[in-house]
């Protein structure tokens, strides 16, 4: 690995990690924020909501703005909005202003999401997502440990995401410094579909297109699957520990039981057995620690089933990103917006169909709606290959 990779893999990591610490402590500000603004906590839902609607949005504008700024200037832009988002979220004197927050945390982590597989592209995206993946996974353990700890003994721990804004806009100030490397057209893979050479080659060239569309949807509805999945657990998991009977300090604090095991898995990075897409064992393993989250009403099971749970989501995201990013026949940039809009996607359906289900029955019950999501996952990506692992 040469000096400019690893100078874009720290750069990515010390994003990643920000946002990370951010939405690891999301979930405790959810149940943190219902209390201090007297509002419901299903309510709050909508602070992932605002996180989702910012990816998509930069799905639909994200290849323009690679089309004009160098990646850096996207790297720096979204760092930016990231910090300014996690400031109001800390400290939003009213319900309006929190999801202001939670939309622009949105904002500026997908221009980060965005850019991050561009940087780190090639044949081996899934393993350096892993790792960059691991390192913000090993900070977002940090989160509802400092937002348990501060509620404990200050006004209120959604303070602790002001530690957030340091790091995010001193990258905002480094890339600032740096040369633009050159756009990400110069190294995408050519759209084939766009080059069809002969009017007698019409209809395969037209079958190859559609087969790379059929691809891209497959890699998309993987994504959703994945990251719908892992969005279930960091934005309920301090609340059904709340549920299982903890004050809410002391669930915030067992609430990095999940970023523990996430932290952990991506370590240890995609496992692979056999011919077997590393998802598989990946979702048997979360499968079980839904099953503990779910069937069980002990504090001490619950955060232990979040660990296990972490264990088997943490490979799912960047295994399956760095899938959809490889697929040939269209540029690296377009699909890193395709991958920007299923992690909209799933974080915006996923959490509030959960919260409308735990509404209808309880929480412990509603978790079980992680199972069918696992199922389908495991049915795309039974075996690996170009269209399942890379």
């Amino acid at each position: 690995m040469d000096a400019g990779s690893r100078t874009d893999g720290i750069r990515i990591g010390i994003a990643l990690s920000a946002m990370g610490f951010v939405l690891s402590g999301l979930g405790a500000c959810v149940a943190i924020l219902a209390r201090d603004l007297s509002e419901p906590t299903s309510r709050l839902a909508l602070l992932s909501s605002g996180f989702a609607v910012g990816l998509m949005l930069v799905a639909v504008v994200g290849p323009r703005m690679l089309r004009r700024w160098a990646i850096p200037t996207v790297l720096g832009l979204g760092s930016v909005v990231c910090a300014v988002g996690a400031v109001l979220i800390a400290v939003a004197p009213a319900y309006v202003v929190a999801i202001a927050g939670g939309l622009l945390v949105g904002l500026g982590g997908a221009l980060l999401v965005l850019v991050a597989p561009l940087m780190l592209n090639g044949p081996t995206a899934a393993s350096r997502l892993s790792r960059v993946n691991a390192v913000a996974s090993g900070v977002g353990i940090l989160a509802p440990l400092a937002v348990g700890t501060l509620d404990t003994l200050g006004p209120t721990g959604r303070l602790a995401m002001l530690a957030a804004a340091p790091p995010l806009l001193l990258l905002a100030v480094l890339t600032r410094r740096t040369q633009p490397p050159p756009p990400p057209t110069a190294t995408a893979v050519p759209v084939l579909i766009d080059s069809a050479p002969a009017v007698g080659l019409a209809g395969k060239w037209r079958r190859v297109g559609r087969r790379v569309v059929m691809d891209v949807g497959v890699g998309w509805l993987r994504v959703v699957l994945a990251v719908s999945v892992e969005f279930c657990f960091v934005v309920w998991g301090v609340a059904r520990l709340v549920a299982a009977g903890l004050p809410t300090a002391t669930a915030a604090l067992l609430g990095s039981a999940f970023p523990i095991g996430m932290a952990v898995g991506r370590a240890i990075g995609p496992i692979r057995i056999n011919g077997w897409s590393p998802v598989v064992p990946s979702s048997v393993l979360a499968a079980a620690g839904t099953l503990l989250v779910s069937l069980f009403d002990a504090p001490a099971v619950v955060a232990a089933g979040l660990i296990v749970a972490g264990l088997g989501v943490a490979p799912l995201y960047p295994v399956t990103l760095a899938s959809l990013v490889a697929t040939p026949g269209i540029s690296a940039a377009r699909l890193a917006a395709v991958g920007a809009m299923a992690s909209g996607t799933a974080i915006l359906v996923a959490p509030a169909l959960l919260a409308v289900l735990a509404r209808a029955v309880d929480l412990r019950t509603a978790y079980l709606i992680t199972l069918p999501l696992l199922a389908v996952l495991f049915l795309l990506s039974r075996r690996s290959g170009r269209t399942s692992f890379v």
